[in-house]
C-alpha cells in the first residue's frame, strides 16, 4: 500500500487525539505509553534504545537546552534524535534528526502504524507523539535521543522509558493544576527527570528548589553559566546553554568521546526559533519569544531592559486560564504601548492577527515585541505570510 492509499491523514489523526494545547491533554501516568509500546512490539516493531538517551525537564528553558545539546552532539558526529514540544507551525517540528524535521511521508507511515492502537488504548496527544518519536528514532537508528518533558517529570510520558542523562532547567510556578501550588511541590514532581540516570545535572536554582533537590537527589551536579557569547538573544539563555554544555562535558567523561571546543562553538552559533527571534517584516522589526508565564518573563527582563531604542509596541498573549497582569508593569517602562490579549487590560483585540494589522498600520517603521505561547508565535508567523506590503 502506498502512502497516498493509507487511511486518514496527519491532520485527521491529530484531531482525533483532542486538544494539544499546553497541559490540556496531560494524562498523568506511564501505563498508557508502556501499553502502546508493548502493543507495537507485539506486532514486530522494535524500540531499540540508542547509545545515549537524555531527558530534559524544568519549567522554562527545556526546549532551548535541548536544541543547544543537540547542536553540540551533532558536531561530534552523533546522529541525534530531538523530541520537543509544542510545535510552532507544523507537528513535524516535534521530532527531528540532525536538525531536520520528520518528512510528511515518514510521519504518515508512522501514524498508520501507531494511531489505530493509540486511539484504542486512549493515549493522549502528547503520549502518542512521544511514542511516535521513539519509534521513529529507533527505526532511523540514532545514536542519541533527547526527550523534552511535557508537564512535570514524575508521570510525564518522556519518563516512561529509561534514560542515561537527566537535565533539570530552572524551576518556577507553572501548570499548578497538575504539579502543585508551591515550588516545593513542583520540584518534587520534576526531580524525577533524574530517576535511573547515571548523569544528573541541574541548572542553577533558587534556594527553595535547591533545598528540595538536596533531600531527594544524590550525586547532583550544578551547571555554570555558558562562558562564551551566544548568537541567540537573551542573557537567560546562558543558563540553558551552560546546562547543555555541562551535559556535553559529563558525556565526554563517562559515555562518548566529545570535542569540547567544537561543542562550545556549536552552542554559541545556534539560533533557535521562537526565542527572541528577530524578524524584519517590511519596515517593521519583530522580536518573538515564547515567554508565556511569569517565570519566563522575569528571565527576559534583564535583556529587554538593555535593548535600545525601546519597543514601540509590546503584545503579551496568554491563555484564558492564565494571568500575566502582574508582568505588565515590568514591561510598561520599555514601550510606548503595551497590549494584553487576555484579562481586563486597556487594549483589546479579538485575535493576534487583528492586533498586528492595526498596530503596524499605525506606525511607519515600528519595533515590536510579541510574548506568548508557541501557538501564538505560529499565528504571528502565519500573519506575516499573509500580510502584504
Amino acid at each position: 500500500m502506498t502512502t497516498k492509499e493509507k487511511p486518514g491523514d496527519i491532520d485527521a489523526w491529530l484531531q482525533a487525539l483532542g486538544d494539544p494545547s499546553a497541559d490540556r491533554d496531560y494524562k498523568p501516568g506511564h501505563e498508557r505509553v508502556q501499553k502502546l509500546i508493548f502493543a507495537l512490539e507485539q506486532l514486530g516493531h522494535c524500540f531499540v534504545k540508542p547509545k545515549l538517551r537524555v531527558r530534559v525537564a524544568g519549567t522554562n528553558g527545556k526546549g532551548s537546552t535541548s536544541h543547544f545539546l543537540a547542536a553540540a552532539l551533532q558536531v561530534n558526529d552523533c546522529k541525534v534524535g530531538l523530541y520537543t514540544s509544542p510545535h510552532i507551525l507544523s507537528f513535524h517540528e516535534r521530532m527531528r534528526i540532525d536538525g531536520k524535521p520528520i518528512s510528511q511521508a515518514e510521519l504518515l507511515d508512522l501514524m498508520a502504524l501507531v494511531m489505530p492502537l493509540a486511539l484504542e488504548i486512549g493515549t493522549s496527544y502528547f503520549e502518542t507523539a512521544t511514542v511516535l518519536a521513539l519509534l521513529y528514532f529507533s527505526q532511523q537508528q540514532v545514536d542519541v535521543e533527547i526527550l523534552e518533558a511535557g508537564v512535570g517529570a514524575k508521570l510525564d510520558a518522556t519518563t516512561a522509558v529509561f534514560a542515561d542523562v537527566g537535565l533539570l532547567t530552572p524551576i518556577g510556578l507553572d501548570h499548578q493544576a497538575w504539579l502543585g501550588n508551591t515550588l516545593e511541590e513542583i520540584t518534587q514532581e520534576k526531580y524525577y527527570v533524574f530517576q535511573g540516570c547515571k548523569i544528573q545535572i541541574s541548572a542553577p536554582q533558587g534556594e527553595v528548589v535547591m533545598g528540595v533537590l538536596s533531600q531527594y537527589v544524590g550525586n547532583l551536579a550544578y551547571a555554570q553559566l555558558f562562558p562564551e557569547e551566544l548568537s541567540v538573544i537573551g542573557k537567560h539563555q546562558k543558563t540553558n546553554a551552560g546546562l547543555a554544555y555541562a551535559a556535553v562535558q559529563m558525556i565526554a567523561k563517562q559515555c562518548l568521546p566529545m570535542h569540547l571546543n567544537k561543542s562550545k562553538r556549536a552552542i554559541g552559533n545556534l539560533h533557535i526559533q521562537g526565542r527572541m527571534q528577530c524578524i524584519q517584516h517590511g519596515k517593521h522589526t519583530f522580536y518573538l519569544d515564547a515567554a508565556h508565564n511569569e517565570h519566563a518573563v522575569q528571565a527576559l527582563l534583564p535583556t529587554l531592559s538593555g535593548m535600545q531604542p525601546q519597543f514601540d509596541v509590546i503584545i503579551v498573549c496568554t491563555r484564558e486560564d492564565r494571568n500575566l497582569s502582574d508582568c505588565l508593569p515590568w514591561l510598561e517602562k520599555m514601550t510606548d504601548k503595551i497590549i494584553g490579549m487576555t484579562g481586563d487590560d486597556t487594549y483589546q483585540y479579538p485575535t493576534i492577527g487583528e492586533a498586528l494589522t492595526v498596530e503596524t498600520q499605525a506606525i511607519k517603521a515600528g519595533k515590536f515585541l510579541i510574548l506568548g505561547s508557541f501557538v501564538t508565535l505560529g499565528k504571528v508567523l502565519a500573519w506575516m505570510d499573509k500580510d502584504e506590503f
